[in-house]
């Protein structure tokens, strides 16, 4: 059976990015990861996709004057190497909506609360802030609204008494590991599809 081919978007330390890694490196995980690109290069992720033999790109954002050509030079990284899926993990880029419309049924992010609660920045502590007794995380398909994309799995965290933004951010971030291999993985095997 063909394995899915996953592209991967970071910004930053590649957390995500490594439990996608890890999980495609079992035998019998239905995708495989085919590129790394970081908007950074200073990006921590770059030289842990390296150790781990994933191909690796640098599409530095600063290097082009426009959020339009900046995304023409992505889509053409991301264009070489074929991906069925594009995965966001901490990408911390706004696209433009072009680009997204091309991507539409092809691109997935993970975002640490349950959706359509707190979305956008510290939604960790959108949730202290509103009292809520559980946050979690999402992964959704990527549309033009932030954070706004069909659902397709979710994990539930309680929130405790005294945690702050970094502890519920902590937990999170451990079902984060698991979800998002687990949803790429229903994607592989037909089991999650972007709405007609």
């Amino acid at each position: 059976m063909r394995k899915l081919r996953v592209a991967i978007l970071i910004s930053g330390r590649g957390s995500n990015m490594q439990a996608l890694i890890g999980a495609a490196q079992a035998a019998g995980y239905p995708a495989e990861i085919v590129l790394v690109i970081s908007n950074r290069p200073d990006a921590a992720g770059l030289a842990l996709a390296e150790k781990a033999g994933v191909p690796t790109r640098i599409v530095d954002h600063k290097a082009y004057p426009s959020r339009e050509e900046f995304d023409a030079a992505l889509e053409e990284a991301l264009v070489a190497a074929r991906p069925d899926v594009v995965a966001f993990a901490g990408f911390m880029r706004i696209l433009t909506t072009p680009f997204i419309e091309r991507l539409r049924g092809k691109a997935v992010n993970i975002h640490p609360s349950l959706l359509p609660l707190y979305k956008g920045l510290k939604p960790q502590q959108q949730a202290l802030d509103a009292g809520a007794t559980e946050s979690g995380c999402t992964v959704h398909w990527v549309t033009p609204g932030v954070d706004e994309g069909p659902i397709i799995a979710q994990a539930r965290v309680p929130v405790l008494p005294g945690d702050t933004a970094d502890t519920l951010a902590a937990r999170i971030l451990t079902e984060e590991h698991k979800l998002y291999p687990r949803a790429i993985a229903m994607i592989a095997r037909g089991e999650a599809s972007f709405p007609d």
